[in-house]
């Protein structure tokens, strides 16, 4: 099995990509929001399954006649922890919708709408933390004996538990800083030119965080929260590092809910109305 986090992390699918393949019945579409908003409205041949029962649900369907499987929410952020979870147990067709549903339509765009902010635009700093001192991984006890059993109990504990425990909004971190370490999940050029969490140290996308470059950095003992730009690719990060046992958590909308304007200013990934498509739904 590849090493998901340092190869395909995110696997991100487009709102115009999974309109097309679902027209040519080539996508196995999972919406894992609530069944109030699944009711309210959704994409045609969407199955609507618990967040946490999408392994069990996925064992189930003859993936045969699809290319893909798209994995839909509201913003994008809990499918991307859905899908790391999926991908790996050995799902490789497996994909979170970027944005969620909030690119479908614009009857569902609020949550990126109201998830934009500048409020911390006067807090960043470009003053650079070093990361912590190489330590042990976290200790992981499930009873089970082999590597495959290991990997599905953790998988299956991280799917109860749900997203909520893996999820942190800018306001609770800035509020409690030394409740945190904050992993900084981006180029080193944008941790120094854009800014960053003070005391947040750079982590670089697709090698850092493996055992032979900074993961043991992260600590066992204290909450780490890691953020990207949009939260998409910071909540699949978080789900990888939960199987492995640490405490992590995903700082919601990243770099969008801190310091909007700088994501514009430096073409960092952000949300616009570009990408609210206005596609058909159905109730």
């Amino acid at each position: 099995m590849k090493d998901y986090v340092s190869t395909d992390m995110p696997a991100i699918i487009t709102a115009t990509d999974v309109n097309s393949l679902n027209l040519t019945g080539h996508v196995y579409i999972m919406d894992i929001r609530s069944a109030d908003d699944y009711a309210a409205g959704h994409i045609e041949n969407a199955v609507n399954v618990a967040a946490g029962s999408i392994l069990t649900h996925i064992e189930g369907v003859d993936l045969t006649p699809y290319t893909k499987v798209a994995i839909v929410c509201l913003s994008g952020q809990t499918a991307g922890w859905a899908c790391c979870l999926l991908r790996i147990m050995g799902y490789e067709t497996v994909y979170s919708m970027k944005w969620g549903m909030c690119s479908w339509h614009d009857d569902f765009a609020g949550p990126w709408k109201n998830g934009i902010k500048n409020t911390y635009a006067t807090s960043f700093t470009s003053d650079a933390t070093a990361k912590g001192p190489a330590g042990e991984l976290p200790v992981l006890s499930t009873g089970m004996e082999t590597g495959q059993e290991i990997l599905e109990a953790r998988v299956n504990a991280v799917l109860a538990e749900g997203f909520t425990p893996a999820k942190v909004t800018n306001a609770e971190v800035f509020g409690a800083p030394a409740n945190y370490y904050v992993a900084n999940y981006w180029s080193e050029a944008h941790y120094t030119d854009g800014g960053h969490i003070p005391g947040a140290m750079q982590y670089t996308p697709k090698v850092a965080m493996s055992v032979t470059a900074d993961l043991k950095t992260l600590p066992t003992d204290k909450a780490v929260v890691v953020y990207c730009y949009t939260g998409q690719t910071s909540a699949n990060l978080a789900a990888y590092l939960r199987v492995l046992g640490y405490d992590a958590k995903s700082l919601l909308y990243g770099a969008n809910g801190m310091i909007y304007n700088t994501t514009v200013e430096m073409a960092m990934p952000h949300f616009d109305e570009s990408y609210i498509m206005g596609y058909d739904y159905v109730q």
